[in-house]
């Protein structure tokens, strides 16, 4: 896990005279940024700020800007109306200078023709895909992706890329769909570069959650319940479901007014850009692997794939569950809202389903999910925002969040769905119940070793007072 210091950056600022120490996240914005300097000099936060170094000469603010010491301080100077005497420089060249730059920036935004966040990658897809490495899968590895207890962390991207496809190719989708396997080839190779190296939400998670969807298909039988329409919603809901993710939630999203909450009104961000994302990557001719749909079964597919991602987000966790327990004693395959219901559900189940493979595979995910947490919360006590206690690095226990989260969400959960597909409880709800146990046990036997250092301590402490 990155370390706490390593996520800060310190600057000092000479304040009419006054040392002002700043501490900002190396993730923050240069508006970010200039806004905490604002609060330092104490000027309202949309003020323009300019930075002198001893020599005079102007400091960029942005994250990569230079450290210095208290014997070094910038010196800050605010710059009334928007404008600013520099020495060697006039304010009409600067002014001139910022609207080249603004104008460039809108040519780029224009040639890219992005409608989502600028530092998203582009939507370019591979035209080189017919030498895209083909592994051959072995029949041992055929068998093993059908199962819950399958290991993603042996696997290289494009060997993922390979699983993705032969899934997509086993369910009878390309065939019955009469999808071109080079366009489904390129479609998978960007949602691959569409996805971030976040510690956790990556292609990787990606790939784990489309092959617990594709397990579950085959455990629960249900391409023998539903139709082949509600089959290929599923996986590539599965496949799109984080794309383009920036490692910070929703709650984040919000209390810092990022654009994604302000495009999206707060309501999912984080859900909503997946979604558009997604379609911008099918807005792709060499990427639509929906080329040959009729319009209406394409509005389906589009209805069903918005619908299911934006279920993922966990605030709609208790709404959901409950419509899908009011609905699961008398369960009615042929009623639409049914179906629409358990989709939803198991897209669920899939996208926090870690916990339900062995031990070995399932914790390295907890520490990748804590390692984004903790920078999430570094980042939000820079910036003078709400922290989750169980995102505070000073705060959490890999065994205590574990035990709760286990507890009051996955378990009830998949117990919930056990009732319509008993078939999952040896496969997927007892290795639930026995993570928990195991989590409980050391708990209680970090809690006994805290005890015995706590009383050593105190040992200690009493010696040096007598």
């Amino acid at each position: 896990m990155g370390s706490a210091s390593s996520a800060y950056r310190v600057i000092y600022l000479d304040v009419d005279g006054r040392i002002q120490k700043v501490v900002f996240s190396r993730f923050c914005s240069p508006c970010d940024i200039k806004e905490l300097f604002c609060s330092a000099v104490g000027v309202p936060r949309n003020t323009n700020l300019s930075l002198l170094d001893s020599s005079g000469a102007m400091v960029s603010i942005d994250p990569t800007m230079p450290y210095n010491t208290e014997r070094s301080p910038y010196r800050v100077v605010p710059v009334t109306g928007g404008q600013l005497a520099v020495e060697g420089m006039k304010v009409v060249e600067i002014e001139k200078c910022r609207s080249e730059i603004q104008k460039l920036r809108e040519e780029i935004a224009s040639q890219n023709n992005r409608t989502f966040l600028e530092d998203s990658k582009k939507l370019i897809p591979h035209r080189d895909v017919p030498l895209y490495p083909k592994y051959h899968l072995s029949k041992d590895t055929i068998e093993a992706l059908r199962l819950p207890t399958f290991d993603a962390w042996q696997w290289e991207p494009n060997e993922m890329l390979s699983c993705l496809e032969h899934m997509y190719h086993d369910l009878g989708l390309v065939k019955d769909f009469n999808i071109n396997p080079i366009t489904l080839k390129r479609w998978l190779l960007c949602i691959r570069d569409n996805y971030r190296n976040n510690p956790f939400h990556n292609f990787r998670h990606c790939f784990c959650v489309t092959q617990m969807m594709y397990s579950m298909i085959h455990l629960c039988s249900l391409q023998e319940k539903v139709t082949q329409l509600d089959i290929l919603i599923l996986m590539t809901a599965a496949v799109c479901h984080d794309l383009d993710h920036p490692g910070f939630n929703n709650t984040y999203q919000v209390n810092a007014r990022t654009a994604l909450a302000v495009r999206y009104n707060d309501l999912s961000p984080l859900e909503n850009h997946h979604c558009a994302v997604a379609f911008q990557i099918f807005s792709q001719p060499d990427c639509n692997i929906f080329s040959n749909f009729h319009p209406e079964a394409f509005k389906q597919i589009r209805q069903g794939t918005i619908t299911l991602i934006l279920a993922t987000d966990m605030a709609r966790h208790g709404e959901i569950i409950s419509s899908f327990n009011q609905k699961v004693d008398s369960f009615d395959y042929t009623d639409a809202e049914h179906i629409t219901c358990l989709k939803m559900v198991l897209i669920k189940c899939c996208d926090i389903s870690n916990e339900v493979r062995p031990l070995e595979v399932a914790e390295p995910w907890v520490d990748c999910l804590l390692e984004e947490y903790f920078t999430q919360s570094d980042r939000e006590k820079a910036e003078g925002l709400p922290v989750a206690p169980f995102m505070d690095r000073e705060k959490v226990t890999k065994p205590s969040a574990q035990i709760g989260f286990i507890t009051l969400v996955l378990i009830p959960m998949f117990e919930t769905v056990m009732k319509l597909f008993p078939q999952i409880e040896q496969t997927m709800v007892q290795p639930l119940r026995e993570s928990r146990d195991q989590y409980e046990e050391r708990k209680q036997t970090d809690e006994a070793v805290n005890k015995v250092q706590k009383k050593k301590t105190e040992n200690l402490t009493m010696e040096r007072q007598k």
